[in-house]
């Protein structure tokens, strides 16, 4: 059942609050005009990194052999990504030989969901009406119910063991007769799930802990009649464990009485490793391992890419991305450049909440003049970090943009004169 709370802000308040934005406001401001600045700078220093360090590129059949004629050379080359660490687990006791070992944590809790409605009230008053519904849901931390709104779910949250995520990298990972820099090692994705054995020894400890934990908050449980087999919705079958509160399939490890019935406080672990893959490299050589290549303007780049490529898609692929980053930073400045602007100017139809209807009209008003002025500013600080960046394209797109307008102004007009004569003459 959901919980409601109203709250209710006075009029001199709201006045006072709405005045104490503009400052806000104007940084914010600042901030989102830097940031327009600065991602045309981030945009044209990428694209001119990338188109040096495309014609700097060249392919290399293959690192099974180091080349010395291309040490320091910038190089696209796919190969078998492979290593002989083993990566251990050391609270499970379990390992195996990969490149990483990575550990995922779930817990089953209530989860506090709000939805938020504000009215204006005549003489300037705001009614904010909150409600609060609850729902069990799979999280990836513990949630504080103590915190809940609704006194009704308050501390309805436990869980049955605390474990963290975990992430294990090898130190050495070989690509041929090379070495991965721990960057490129990072960048490699070939996940599967890693079954796991856990000894007789443990799972009796880690039952025998849960089944404390489960029974601190539930209260004393009956563990002589065991579960049955469960069948999930996808129609797998989980048969009982010989262990009350503790089960092992495949991947995973699940704290709790039933897996497919969980209860709040279950937990899940998962575990993948990330295994020998076909990678390709773009990275400058260094002896037996690889660097990212420096550009003339400072910046750098070396990536890594799941199967064989070529330079030619990868450099596409890099472009691409350039390109899109740009468009949604570019998105985030004006959205952050009107947001400012209302912060600014927003007192004006705070004030006016007296009558609500009025300030709703003039708050349309500032909100549409904020929208424009937003969008005409941004694309002024867009236009000028272009000519700043790169003036010779800027200049010759503001000479275009000249002509056009000098056209479309002026012999537009004479033309309209040539057509209203011929028209009188007729």
């Amino acid at each position: 059942m959901a919980y409601t709370e109203t709250k209710t802000t006075g009029y001199g308040t709201r006045v006072k609050n709405s005045c104490g934005s503009i400052g806000a406001g104007i940084v914010l401001f600042l901030a989102a005009t830097a940031l327009l600045w600065w991602n045309e700078g981030r945009a044209v220093k990428t694209a001119d990194m990338l188109e040096e360090a495309q014609g700097a590129c060249v392919e290399m059949a293959n690192p099974n052999k180091i080349d010395r004629a291309m040490d320091g050379e910038l190089v696209c080359v796919s190969g078998l990504a492979t290593t002989e660490d083993s990566l251990v687990d050391e609270q499970y006791g379990i390992g195996a030989k990969a490149i990483s070992l990575q550990r995922k944590v779930e817990y089953y809790q209530w989860v506090e969901h709000s939805e938020t409605k504000k009215e204006d009230k005549l003489g300037g008053k705001e009614v904010e009406t909150t409600t609060y519904t609850y729902k069990k849901d799979w999280v990836s931390s513990p949630i504080e119910s103590s915190e809940f709104h609704d006194p009704a779910y308050q501390n309805k949250n436990t869980v049955l063991a605390t474990v963290e995520d975990q992430d294990l990298w090898a130190q050495n990972v070989t690509f041929g007769a090379y070495k991965l820099n721990e960057s490129l090692i990072h960048s490699i994705s070939s996940n599967e799930a890693m079954d796991v054995t856990l000894s007789d020894d443990m799972l009796k400890q880690i039952d025998k802990d849960t089944k404390t934990a489960y029974e601190r908050f539930y209260g004393p449980v009956n563990t002589t009649a065991k579960p049955q087999a469960v069948t999930d919705s996808t129609g797998t079958v989980t048969e009982p464990s010989p262990y009350d509160f503790i089960h092992v399939n495949k991947n995973e490890i699940y704290y709790g009485r039933t897996p497919g019935a969980p209860e709040v406080g279950d937990v899940k672990v998962t575990f993948e490793i990330i295994v020998p893959a076909k990678v390709t490299v773009v990275a400058q050589t260094a002896d037996d391992t690889f660097k990212p290549f420096k550009a003339k303007n400072g910046k750098t780049f070396q990536t890594l890419v799941m199967g064989k490529k070529d330079a030619a898609e990868i450099f596409e692929s890099e472009n691409e991305a350039n390109k899109m980053w740009t468009w949604i930073l570019r998105i985030a400045g004006i959205f952050l450049v009107v947001m400012s602007l209302k912060m600014v100017f927003g007192f004006i139809e705070t004030i006016l909440k007296v009558v609500p209807f009025v300030s709703n009209i003039v708050g349309w008003g500032v909100g549409l003049v904020c929208t424009v002025v937003g969008v005409v500013w941004s694309l002024i600080v867009i236009a000028v970090a272009w000519i700043f960046y790169r003036p010779l394209l800027g200049i010759a797109l503001l000479v275009i943009a000249g002509l056009l307008i000098w056209l479309f102004a002026f012999k537009g007009k004479d033309k309209i004169k040539e057509l209203a004569n011929k028209k009188k003459e007729a």
